[in-house]
């Protein structure tokens, strides 16, 4: 009797088996299971698991304690939201700090009388709700990010690779909740609040020659994307060249005649925060220039009367030297005009 059909079969059984093996491996793969299986954490971003949501208005009706920051938070956009007219998804306290029939247990109006009559204000268990001080800056910004990596007004789908957040900073670090009807940062207040972690930016933008940052006429994030981006150093656009002539549009091109290996990066020339240089160089002229181009006729000056001729500014001469589409007078392209 031969062994053919048991081995044909067992090939068929193999398969068979290796395909369920597959197959359920790539349904695993698809799960959606939590990072980190630690009830610890689940507070941390939560609050107590064994508390019960009450709403705004139960958790302040007894607590005078908030009533500014009611007030402000009602008159924001979030608060907006808290109508069931808007058709939005209802934000409130506990969308933020979690859940509250635990910080107001006890919280009787004898109580509150009580306080009152002895000159203090009524407060909430604050240990029952999530420590906003204690809980690392990750878990602050997903507490926002639950609502907003669903809103497509906010560019967030950088924010978890972004410079911003791999360094520990939160969305509480620049938007103040609670500090009125406008929770976002006003331009006129934006240079201050990043000079908090970029003091050497700071001490650029008081050089000599800078960009107007200071004077209020633009601002950093008219070239940084504070949320993260594709590209270095947060910038809105994906190179150097491109945030540039978003201002500097007369240098953009393309251009006949253009500067070799200079086109893609102004930083070959330029700092883009200040400088102690005329127009933002490196390097005041013609040494700046002199770094590519040593052997220009500069260098074969020997009287004192040529280096005062030539020991002067290359762009008196050159002064299309961002580009241009005219020769010079000798047919070759040294941006004379």
């Amino acid at each position: 009797m031969t062994m053919e059909p048991y081995r044909k079969t067992s090939r068929w059984m193999i398969l068979a088996l290796m395909s369920v093996f597959v197959f359920v491996g790539c349904a695993t793969l698809k799960e959606s299971k939590p990072i980190f299986l630690n009830k610890e954490y689940e507070k941390m971003i939560a609050g107590r698991l064994d508390a019960d949501y009450v709403g705004t208005d139960n958790c302040l009706r007894a607590c005078h304690f908030h009533d500014a920051r009611r007030r402000n938070f009602d008159l924001s956009t979030m608060g907006a939201q808290l109508s069931r007219e808007s058709g939005m998804p209802i934000v409130n306290c506990e969308s933020c700090h979690g859940p509250g029939s635990l910080a107001i247990e006890g919280l009787t109006p004898e109580k509150v009388a009580k306080d009152a009559a002895a000159g203090r204000q009524t407060a909430c268990d604050y240990k029952t709700l999530v420590d906003m001080k204690k809980i690392p800056a990750q878990a602050k910004s997903l507490i926002c990010l639950k609502c907003h990596t669903a809103n497509a007004t906010f560019n967030l789908h950088n924010w978890n690779a972004s410079t911003h957040n791999l360094s520990d900073v939160s969305c509480s670090d620049c938007h103040n909740i609670h500090a009125g009807h406008n929770l976002k940062v006003k331009p006129r207040e934006m240079t201050d609040l990043c000079y908090k972690c970029h003091p050497d930016i700071r001490a650029s933008f008081s050089l000599p020659s800078h960009h107007p940052v200071p004077e209020k006429k633009i601002f950093c994030t008219d070239c940084h994307d504070a949320h993260g981006g594709m590209a270095p150093k947060n910038l809105r656009k994906d190179t150097v060249k491109e945030a540039c002539t978003q201002c500097h549009a007369e240098k953009e091109g393309p251009f006949l005649y253009e500067h070799a290996d200079l086109t893609e990066d102004c930083r070959a020339c330029h700092t883009p925060h200040g400088s102690v240089n005329r127009s933002l160089l490196n390097q005041r002229q013609p040494f700046l220039c002199l770094q590519c181009h040593p052997t220009h006729q500069l260098s074969s000056a020997t009287t004192a009367e040529e280096k005062r001729t030539l020991y002067t500014r290359c762009t008196d001469c050159h002064s299309t030297i961002h580009g241009t589409d005219l020769p010079s007078p000798s047919g070759r392209g040294t941006f004379v005009r």
